[in-house]
């Protein structure tokens, strides 16, 4: 095929699911909806730290199981804002998540240096949990945002 005739535009219907990067949705809203539930189930000791950790990945999650279901739907139409619209979420959300994981893991390291207490032992073990699950959900993001940066440049 030549490059004349080739074009970068979102797929639609199930083919969402089988094309790089949009595949990257599934695993993104997994790990999402873990810290999510991570972070939700443990004790809040900080609630300013833990509160953006929330927001960001209920915010992600939300994002991108909408952006996923009106993929499949078809809404896009083939239209190159979409495209646009693509990049700028992955983008934001990556560097949304980013902040939020190194917040998380910085929480986690101060409350691990009083870790005897078994109830702050056991905050600490979720959290570590939390903190695994957010960096995955980042590495997810960035690599769906570079592949859709990369699919905006060439559209």
């Amino acid at each position: 095929m030549s490059s004349a005739t080739a074009t970068a535009s979102l797929p639609s219907g199930l083919d969402v699911l089988t094309t790089f990067p949009d595949v990257l949705f599934i695993p993104e809203i997994v790990f999402g909806g873990l810290v999510w539930i991570l972070v939700a189930s443990s004790k809040v000791p900080s609630p300013m730290v833990q509160g953006w950790v929330m927001f960001v990945s209920v915010f992600c999650f939300v994002m991108s199981t909408a952006l996923l279901c009106l993929y499949i739907c078809g809404a896009h139409g083939g239209s190159s804002s979409w495209v646009t619209l693509d990049a700028i979420c992955q983008a934001t959300a990556a560097l949304f998540y980013l902040s939020a994981a190194v917040l998380e893991a910085y929480f986690t390291y101060s409350i691990g240096l009083f870790s005897e207490n078994p109830l702050i032992l056991t905050i600490y073990r979720e959290n570590i949990a939390a903190v695994v699950f957010a960096f995955l959900a980042t590495l997810m993001y960035v690599i769906h945002k570079v592949y859709s940066l990369l699919r905006w440049k060439s559209s």
